[in-house]
């Protein structure tokens, strides 16, 4: 019975110690990958590539999702709020849902789900097939040449794709207000931009510069560290969507608590 609960507390003190260098090694790796960012030469011919595959392909993937996301926001709201002066109520509920929220977090979720993936499996499979070796015996340095590319891109793409994503969403409301509710389409307009406030575009614009370092970061990290052969290329790729889907969630509370909180 001692034996046994030993057993049991030695093995969860070998994970707590496992997590705890798991956080050591990224935070290593953070900052390496932030240094390389700011030092040249900067492969641009890279970064255009990557701003192409994370902004241009992931944008109809984007829009489909918000604009339908605010076609159910509105129509949802209008049966909530029907005792209400509903067009103005539908108008601030879908500006304030989208903008705040459900445009930078499903932004963010459906590019970690395409583009996160997709790095990690990148960067594992040149790991496992050491071409990452290769490129510093040729004298290419691994993180300045595949890392930080994918960094700089992220950061420029996700904050338009989540802009993008919000004019989307709101098309999306206003669609369903004005040709299924059969609202006015001034008075929901007007609604629309008296609602406006420059809080909340700052605040999906900090989200969504965070999600991009996220969502890049993490990708590199567990694709840079596969081990294992295909086995690790599928764990990198399944860890960096899992891990960069929770830490989505968990920051956009801290941000909107540290805005409104």
């Amino acid at each position: 019975m001692i034996n046994s609960i030993f057993n049991i507390c030695g093995s969860i003190g070998q994970k707590f110690l496992k997590f705890l260098s798991n956080i050591g090694h990224f935070f290593i790796f953070f900052i390496t990958a932030i240094f390389w960012i700011f030092r040249p030469p900067w492969y641009f011919k890279r970064i255009f590539y990557q701003i192409i595959d994370i902004g241009y392909f992931s944008l109809p993937v984007v829009g489909l999702t918000t604009f339908f996301s605010g076609m159910v926001l509105a129509l949802q709201t209008y049966n909530g709020f029907t005792e209400l002066n509903t067009e103005t109520t539908v108008a601030k509920v879908v500006l304030t849902s989208i903008t705040r929220e459900l445009g930078p977090v499903l932004t963010g979720l459906m590019v970690a789900g395409r583009i996160g993936a997709k790095m990690a499996a990148e960067i594992a499979t040149m790991r496992v097939t050491e071409q990452i070796d290769a490129l510093g015996t040729l004298g290419t340095r691994p993180m300045q040449y595949l890392i930080a590319p994918k960094i700089i891109a992220s950061l420029i793409c996700i904050p338009v794709l989540v802009l993008l994503g919000n004019t989307i969403g709101i098309l999306g409301g206003y669609v369903i207000a004005i040709f299924k509710l059969g609202f006015n389409p001034n008075i929901y307009l007007y609604a629309t931009v008296e609602n406006l406030e420059w809080i909340d575009i700052i605040q999906g614009t900090v989200k969504a510069v965070i999600f991009g370092l996220i969502i890049s970061m993490v990708s590199c990290y567990f694709g840079f560290n596969a081990t294992k052969g295909a086995e690790g290329v599928g764990y990198a790729t399944t860890a960096s969507v899992v891990i960069s889907s929770v830490m989505i969630l968990t920051s956009t509370y801290i941000i909107t608590a540290l805005f409104f909180g």
